[in-house]
C-alpha cells in the first residue's frame, strides 16, 4: 500500500460523501491535511468539528493550491464547471475527480488536455440522510467505486487514484460512462422514482375516512425508505440522466403491465416464477460481498504508449466482472510503450483476463501473485 500520509487533498462540497471521504482519508490513510470548500461557513465549521477536514478554504483556488487530489462532491449539474475551476487553479500533478452519480455528459465535455488529470468517480454507497453531520469513515467499506477515464488519461494518475481509493476500503471498478449511467438509472435512480411516486400515491388515497398511509406496514416503509430525499440533489440527478432514466421507466412500465396482465388472467405460474426469480437474484446480490478471492494473480500486459489504452483495458475487464485490486504502469519509452501490471482475484480470473485481452490484441500473461512477488 502506498504511503499517503504526506498527501494533501481538497474536498469541494463537504456533505455526506465529501465529509465521509475526508474522515476515511485521515483515519485510514493518515492524510494530514484536508482542505474543505463549501457554500456555507456553517458546513465547514461542522466539518472541522467532526475532523472531516483540517482546514477551511474561502475559495476553490485556495482549496486546490497545494492539493495532490481534489474530490468534487458538489451537485451533479455543477460538477463540470467546478472541476474546470479546479483544473485551472491546481498544480500540474494534482488529480481531479468527482463523486457524482452521472457520467456520460461530464466525460463527453472534457477536452483531451483535461482528460489527463480528470478521472470520473462514483462511490456506490450512501444513505437517505444527507449533510456532513451524517458522514462516517466506514462509508466506502467494500463499496463499488466506479471510475470513468477518458482516452487521454495519464496512466500514473489512474494508478495513484486507484491506490488511494483502495486504501479507503473501496473497490475501484472501471466502467464506460454510458454503461454507468444506464446501470445507475435502473439500480439507483429508478428506486427513487418508485419511492416518491408510491409514497405520493398512498398519500392521496383516503377510503371511508381512512388514510392509506396510516395503514402502511414494514414492506411499504422499506420500499419508500428514500422517498423525499434532497429535492435539489435528486432533481439534478434525474435531469442529468434523463436519457437513460426515461428508457428504464418505460421498460419498467412494460414489466408492471405484464404483471397486471398475469393477475387478470389468474396466471399463477407466471406470478410464482417471477417471485422465485426475484428471490434468486436478491440472494445473489446479498451474497456477492461474501465471496472471498481464493487466489491472486498478476496479469502483465505489454502496451503501446498511446491515448485510450488504459481506459480500454480497464473498462473491458470491468465489463466482464473482473475487479482490479491493484495496478501499476511501467513506461519504457514512447516508442516501446510499457508494461501494465494488474492484480486480479479469483480461481480463474487471471485466465479469463488474458483471454479477454487477447481478443483485444494484447499479448497478456497471468502468473500467480506469489510467483510475481518472489520474482
Amino acid at each position: 500500500m502506498p504511503d499517503f500520509s504526506d498527501t494533501t487533498i481538497a474536498i469541494l462540497g463537504v456533505g455526506l460523501m465529501g465529509g465521509s471521504l475526508g474522515l476515511a482519508a485521515r483515519e485510514r490513510l493518515g492524510v494530514r491535511q484536508v482542505f474543505g470548500f463549501s457554500r456555507t461557513r456553517r458546513t465547514l465549521m461542522r466539518a472541522l468539528e467532526l475532523g472531516a477536514i483540517t482546514d477551511q478554504a474561502s475559495s476553490i483556488e485556495e482549496a486546490v493550491a497545494t492539493a495532490d487530489f481534489c474530490f468534487v462532491a458538489t451537485p451533479v449539474r455543477t460538477i463540470l464547471s467546478v472541476s474546470r475551476q479546479a483544473l485551472a487553479a491546481s498544480r500540474a500533478g494534482c488529480i481531479i475527480t468527482d463523486m457524482g452519480s452521472t457520467k456520460s455528459s461530464l466525460m463527453a465535455a472534457l477536452s483531451a488536455d483535461e482528460e489527463r488529470r480528470f478521472i470520473g468517480g462514483h462511490p456506490v454507497c450512501g444513505s437517505e440522510t444527507a449533510g456532513v453531520a451524517n458522514a462516517r469513515e466506514d462509508l466506502f467499506d467494500k463499496a463499488t467505486y466506479f471510475l470513468t477515464s477518458g482516452r487521454g488519461v495519464e496512466p500514473s494518475n489512474y494508478e495513484r487514484l486507484h491506490g488511494f481509493l483502495t486504501g479507503l476500503g473501496a473497490r475501484p471498478t472501471a466502467i464506460d460512462p454510458d454503461a454507468h449511467d444506464r446501470i445507475m438509472a435502473l439500480v439507483s435512480h429508478l428506486p427513487h422514482v418508485l419511492a416518491n411516486s408510491t409514497m405520493n400515491e398512498a398519500g392521496r388515497l383516503n377510503l371511508d375516512g381512512r388514510e392509506a398511509l396510516l395503514s402502511a406496514g414494514p414492506s411499504f416503509r422499506d420500499l419508500t425508505r428514500v422517498a423525499g430525499s434532497n429535492a435539489d440533489v435528486w432533481t439534478d440527478i434525474f435531469i442529468e440522466n434523463r436519457r437513460w432514466l426515461a428508457d428504464v421507466l418505460k421498460e419498467h412500465a412494460a414489466v408492471i403491465n405484464g404483471f397486471a396482465g398475469a393477475l387478470e388472467r389468474g396466471d399463477e405460474e407466471f406470478l410464482a416464477g417471477t417471485i422465485a426469480e426475484a428471490a434468486a437474484n436478491r440472494d445473489r446480490m446479498l451474497t456477492a460481498d461474501q465471496l472471498e478471492p481464493s487466489d491472486l494473480f498478476v496479469v502483465k500486459i505489454p502496451v503501446p504508449d498511446r491515448p485510450g489504452v488504459l481506459s480500454g483495458v480497464t473498462v473491458a475487464l470491468g465489463n466482464a466482472g473482473i475487479n482490479i485490486d491493484d495496478l501499476a504502469f511501467h513506461r519504457i519509452s514512447v516508442e516501446q510503450g510499457g508494461v501494465l501490471s494488474l492484480v486480479v482475484s479469483g480461481d480463474d480470473t487471471g485466465h479469463r483476463a488474458v483471454e479477454i485481452l487477447k481478443v483485444l490484441g494484447y499479448d497478456a500473461v497471468s502468473i500467480p501473485f506469489s510467483n510475481a512477488e518472489a520474482g
